[in-house]
């Protein structure tokens, strides 16, 4: 069968424009994050928390401009059709991300992210970035759409989305990919869990102290998403690295302990220079 010319170019067209919709794919590895976290990202305390390299981060700021040109560009109507996995790594990509970025606007200025409060308005609530089409603020990507009810019912993205504290759980030095982002959750909660500045077991007064964000979020623990009942089902589905003793580790697995919440320390997470 002999094609006709108009055919041939309809054939070439087509090719280019498929070539061309793959060369635009989204790249849900995030190896661009992936190399800035690997390259600005220090792991301290046998990896039970991170400080972050902002220097090395405003030197590679075009890459990270770069970025967060590409997540800004998906279209809502693109990220439906991705998986619940490739979206909530996503999300959790861009919140880290765009807080960087945040920082790096007052950065080395800065010795907390709270010094960016204004009258109006704290770091969190202000929209100054574009996702899915909308201007979004923090805020809004942590609480309207990554904790929305029934998206995600995930309740270990609080020890994922960093904001930019010591007290807050570590950024990880790499980026959350969708075929392992079941394994980095738990990954993350357990490093969070086993950092004792953050998280402790006082056995004898029979107590756990424990980060101001079990407060904040308790209630996500408490509904049954992923298996998390309560706080101290919580800790006791951790009790192996929020224990350092069997006897401790035990104690916490049986449950009915007092719970204390510790001071949130927000001193910036910056590598100390």
């Amino acid at each position: 069968m002999q094609l006709t010319q108009q055919s041939r170019w309809l054939i070439v067209l087509t090719l280019l424009f498929m070539t061309s919709l793959a060369q635009a794919a989204f790249d849900h590895r995030h190896t661009a994050w992936n190399t800035l976290l690997n390259q600005h990202v220090v792991l301290i305390t046998q990896g039970h928390a991170s400080q972050v390299d902002y220097a090395g981060f405003k030197a590679d700021q075009a890459a990270l401009k770069s970025y967060l040109d590409r997540l800004s560009a998906v279209s809502e109507a693109e990220y439906r059709r991705w998986s619940k996995p490739q979206q909530l790594a996503f999300l959790i990509n861009a919140y880290n991300a765009f807080t960087v970025d945040l920082i790096l606007t007052r950065y080395p200025g800065l010795k907390s992210i709270k010094d960016l409060d204004s009258v109006f308005q704290s770091p969190w609530k202000k929209a100054f970035f574009t996702l899915l089409g909308q201007e979004r603020s923090l805020d809004h990507v942590e609480h309207d759409m990554i904790r929305a009810p029934g998206v995600f019912n995930e309740p270990r993205i609080h020890a994922a989305v960093n904001c930019a504290s010591i007290g807050c759980p570590m950024l990880r030095n790499e980026a959350f990919v969708a075929s392992t982002i079941e394994t980095q959750l738990d990954d993350s909660m357990r490093r969070f869990l086993a950092d004792r500045s953050r998280n402790r077991f006082d056995a004898a007064n029979k107590t756990l102290l424990v980060s101001k964000i079990f407060d904040w979020y308790q209630d996500d623990f408490a509904k049954g998403y992923q298996g998390f009942t309560s706080l101290n089902a919580t800790f006791a589905r951790y009790a192996d690295v929020l224990g350092d003793t069997p006897q401790t580790k035990d104690a916490i697995r049986k449950g009915g302990l007092n719970i204390r919440y510790l001071d949130y320390d927000w001193a910036l997470n910056a590598t100390q220079r």
